[in-house]
């Protein structure tokens, strides 16, 4: 969590303290047997709720204004509502200004609407991250799925989309290309951890930058990856494969120790027809024969 985000939930807590204080002061405390439970339980369950998804909310984003007002409406509900859960215990005819009408019919409007403007504004995100993950997945979005270093989908996604566009019918043809990365082995053992993260990642967005909209980038295991060209014949994924291969020979990668490390990447390419896991296979079989720099290896 960030600061600012820990310092609105600080704010939230001191908030909520404040409002349970007010009423202890000018209300007086109902005995138990006035107490009605399914009102303190909707009521407080209500609070202690909106409270969650507002930890939530702060737990999980980055500071910005859509969180802020995210936060801030889930937080005013959570205090509408526990200002209600405290009328409960306490009689407040004769708090002065009536109080706690006045958080009650305050609270939760105000909160609703900042609420309603973050998530207009949560929208607009998702929008803007729709784009981004084009070519990270396709017809169909499962996180479950995706690798926490990349943010690629994962092979079974693959198979998934693979079995899609075969029960759709006879689609054109689609290549797919099994690409992996000469040289992340030697740098795992000469270098930190953390380059191998690097430069996995660096690859990754220069495959990306290099792709068709349509085309559906995966990571397939370690140092390799898959790449799923529609509409496309095998001459044409070979061509891709190239012009991939020279992108990553052209990258400037630097350790955090400031050396330049050369990386390659080693091709192989099928035209989808039949079962996936067999075409898997068989590119794994293709790769294993491939050297780097090599044109790349066809069926």
């Amino acid at each position: 969590m960030t600061p600012q985000n820990r310092n609105l939930q600080h704010l939230f807590l001191l908030a909520a303290a404040a409002v349970a204080l007010l009423f202890a002061a000018t209300g007086s405390p109902k005995p138990p047997s006035a107490w009605r439970g399914i009102d303190l339980l909707g009521e407080g369950g209500t609070a202690v709720m909106a409270a969650a998804w507002m930890r939530i909310v702060l737990a999980s984003r980055p500071a910005g204004q859509v969180t802020l007002r995210l936060a801030l409406g889930l937080g005013l509900l959570a205090l509408g509502a526990w200002a209600d859960t405290l009328d409960e215990v306490f009689s407040m005819h004769a708090a002065p200004w009536r109080v706690d009408k006045w958080l009650e019919s305050g609270l939760t409007p105000l909160g609703m609407l900042l609420l309603t403007l973050g998530l207009m504004g949560w929208r607009r995100e998702q929008f803007q991250l729709s784009e981004h993950m084009h070519q990270r997945e396709r017809l169909f979005r499962e996180h479950r799925g995706f690798d926490r270093i990349t943010q690629l989908a994962s092979t079974d996604y693959l198979r998934e989309q693979i079995a899609l566009d075969q029960d759709a019918g006879t689609p054109p043809a689609s290549a797919l290309l099994m690409l992996e990365i000469d040289g992340l082995q030697a740098l795992l053992r000469q270098h930190d951890r953390r380059d191998g993260v690097r430069a996995l990642r660096s690859v990754t967005h220069q495959l990306l930058l290099n792709l068709r909209p349509e085309d559906l980038l995966c990571r397939h295991a370690g140092d390799r990856f898959l790449v799923l060209l529609p509409r496309t014949a095998l001459s044409e994924g070979q061509r891709t494969a190239r012009h991939l291969a020279r992108m990553v020979q052209g990258m400037r990668f630097h350790t955090l120790r400031g050396e330049r490390v050369a990386l390659d990447l080693r091709t192989a390419a099928v035209t989808v027809a039949g079962d996936a896991s067999a075409l898997l296979s068989q590119l794994n079989r293709m790769l294993e024969a491939a050297p780097a720099g090599a044109e790349p290896v066809t069926a």
